[in-house]
């Protein structure tokens, strides 16, 4: 099920998705000319500034549970709009509901002024919208918004929202979960009552949830959650979701992960996954191959550039997957379909596979009783023990043996053995670049840049530059070249965009515009790469200068090499000095490996300078603390002063 955070923050991201799709914004209504207008702001108001935009003043959200698996949901919530961007957050609110077993029963709306006066939503404010993600994929067209707009809305005002939702087609009889985070905005009170049968218990992992005693009567048991919460701080650039720290609630009639794991398997059982097509097509794809291991890959390969993915989260519907005739027919699916008809085949050449339950997205440690929900499971990949092999076909633009940075360092619920086990906390990740410039003598340049990406990156350059036109490419060259603060042209070249695995190398040429200035000084950036590189990996981890929070922390090795050739009238008169810094490998630094070096040299007969650097950097995980931030952070500025470094050149005075 969706939790509260995260049905209105989908819904966000729909309501933008939807504006950005169909519809500019309208230009700001002005006053007539010669009209002068001068708010009157009370001395006692508060100061806007320091006001969040919005507040949840009152969310009293109750389930009743039967033993058919049937449910209804009541909320009554109450958002108060605090400043203008307050009205633009929530002065348009939303219902998901799947309309293959559930339905609206009854909602109403109004929009509060100040004073209290009420507006009442009318029928034609409230209408239905299908879901963005499942646009095109008619299997997947059950995803629907109810979508409230609310009139009259100004700082000060309240909407409330009042809906009650009713699932008459149970996925399962006697189960039950949900997954509850706070919102983003305060809280004054939020309140989740869970109401089931005596004789249903509700497992609890609660952190930062008051839980009330439970009450029993007439045969059905009452739990009640409370929360309440000021203005939060801000996540840090670069932080993980305040989940891993923050407060949380999953409450499940699920006991364990075991029973979870066989009740997701019962659901997956398919009679056509030894259908005779798929048959035909996994031999197709592995014909004159004996390895598992290349078989495995061929069939993945296929999978991920043939089968579109269609990002439905798991537990927003039914937990079973498509029929694996019905997608290979349709090619497309969600990742449980994905995975279903990928381990179909693998199975048809005799490589077995089974699905495993995780979380995408920055979530590092499950609860301690199992559930769907968008911070708990909601995504499924495939593990392949015989290969020691996790794979996520639906990321598309990762090669076989790798994972999207979403999925590695979470644990993976196996869903054929019943057990929890970790995906790969790093995984291979190299990055060799080498830029040349020949500054000209009217102070512009040629340049060729030339970058190979091995491991983990390489595939992911791949596809996207196999995916675009030569225009695309193009633009995609020249937007880093803006992000170095350079101007010019830009040709690309690739090695082969039809290979799925091994290096990939990316060559940009072109001309660059007042490299060195022809009279004066230029302070000229000592550059090894072009964005992507080194530079920017230190400016994302030092994105704050302190750390309170955990982030990630995504690691590799690099390495570049520039050379700059400068014209007759330039005299270098400042070179930066090499530099080596590193974070010790003790006990104190919890097994970072950090080592970074550079080396200048500046030769007067050819006038050409070349920079060296190397960055190593090893967490042996994807969070890090901020502790371990702070052991690193001295280093990390000072490899990063030196990717700033410059090259002072002064016009010979003729």
């Amino acid at each position: 099920m969706s939790t509260v955070r995260a049905a209105r923050a989908r819904a966000d991201a729909f309501a933008l998705a939807l504006a950005l799709a169909f519809a500019y914004p309208c230009a700001q209504a002005q006053p007539p000319s010669g009209v002068q207008v001068q708010a009157q702001v009370p001395e006692d108001a508060p100061d806007l500034a320091d006001l969040p935009p919005a507040t949840l003043e009152r969310d009293v959200h109750e389930f009743v549970v039967q033993n058919d698996g049937s449910i209804e949901e009541h909320d009554d919530s109450t958002m108060r709009a605090n400043t203008t961007a307050g009205v633009d957050a929530v002065a348009q609110r939303y219902v998901w509901f799947n309309k293959d077993g559930e339905m609206i029963a009854a909602l109403s709306a109004q929009t509060i002024d100040p004073d209290g006066t009420v507006h009442e939503v009318g029928a034609s404010a409230i209408r239905d919208v299908q879901e963005p993600r499942s646009a095109g994929a008619p299997t997947f067209q059950d995803g629907v918004l109810r979508t409230v707009i609310f009139p009259g809305v100004q700082p000060g005002s309240r909407m409330r929202l009042v809906w009650t939702k009713r699932r008459a087609k149970a996925l399962h009889a006697r189960t039950f979960s949900y997954f509850a985070e706070p919102p983003g905005e305060p809280v004054e009170l939020q309140r989740l009552v869970f109401d089931l049968p005596a004789d249903l218990p509700l497992h609890v992992d609660a952190r930062g949830y008051e839980a009330l005693a439970p009450v029993s009567a007439n045969g059905r048991t009452r739990y009640v959650f409370e929360y309440r919460h000021g203005p939060y701080v801000p996540l840090e650039p670069g932080a993980v979701a305040r989940v891993n720290w923050g407060a949380r609630l999953m409450v499940s009639t699920v006991p364990d992960y075991a029973a979870f794991a066989a009740r997701y398997r019962d659901d997956a059982a398919d009679p056509t996954a030894t259908d005779p097509s798929i048959a035909a097509l996994a031999q197709t794809l592995t014909a004159g191959v004996t390895d598992p291991h290349e078989k495995a890959a061929r069939i993945y390969d296929w999978m991920r550039l043939n089968i579109r993915y269609v990002a439905l989260f798991l537990g927003e519907t039914a937990a079973a997957p498509h029929r694996a005739v019905d997608i290979l027919r349709a090619r497309y699916g969600d990742c449980k379909d994905h995975v279903a008809l990928f381990t179909a085949l693998l199975a048809a050449v005799g490589i077995r596979a089974e699905a495993a339950l995780l979380n995408l997205g920055p979530v590092y440690e499950l609860p301690s009783v199992p559930g769907y929900g968008v911070e708990a499971i909601d995504h499924v990949i495939a593990w392949l023990p015989e290969l020691g092999v996790f794979a996520d076909t639906s990321s598309g633009g990762v090669a076989f043996g790798y994972l999207p940075a979403g999925v590695l360092d979470r644990p993976a619920l196996l869903v054929d053995d019943g057990v929890l086990v970790r995906t790969p906390a790093t995984q291979a990740r190299n990055r060799m670049a080498r830029l040349e410039i020949d500054v000209a003598a009217d102070g512009g340049a040629a340049y060729r840049f030339r970058v190979e990406d091995t491991g983990a990156g390489a595939e992911p350059e791949r596809n996207t530059l196999r995916r675009a036109t030569r225009r695309q490419a193009r633009e995609i060259a020249l937007q880093r070249l803006r992000q170095a603060g350079l101007a010019g042209t830009a040709q690309v070249s690739t090695s082969a965009l039809d290979a799925t695995e091994g290096p990939f190398a990316v060559t940009v040429a072109g001309t660059l515009e007042h490299v060195v200035w022809p009279d004066g000084t230029t302070a000229l950036p000592a550059l090894s790469s072009f964005p992507g590189g080194i530079a920017s990996q230190l400016d994302a981890w030092l994105a704050v200068p302190r750390r309170t929070q955990p982030w990630a922390c995504v690691g590799g090795d690099f390495e570049e090499h520039a050379q700059i050739v400068l014209p007759a009238f330039a005299r270098v008169t400042d070179m930066p000095r090499d530099i080596s810094a590193s974070v010790p490998t003790s006990a104190d630094a919890d097994g970072i490996q950090l080592d970074y070096a550079s080396h200048y040299v500046f030769d007067p007969a050819s006038r050409t300078v070349q920079i060296s650097r190397r960055l190593a950097a090893h967490f042996g995980r994807q969070m890090c603390s901020p502790d371990q931030f702070a052991q690193m952070r001295d280093a990390l500025v000072r490899m990063q002063r030196d990717t700033r470094a410059q090259i002072v050149v002064r016009a010979r005075t003729r």
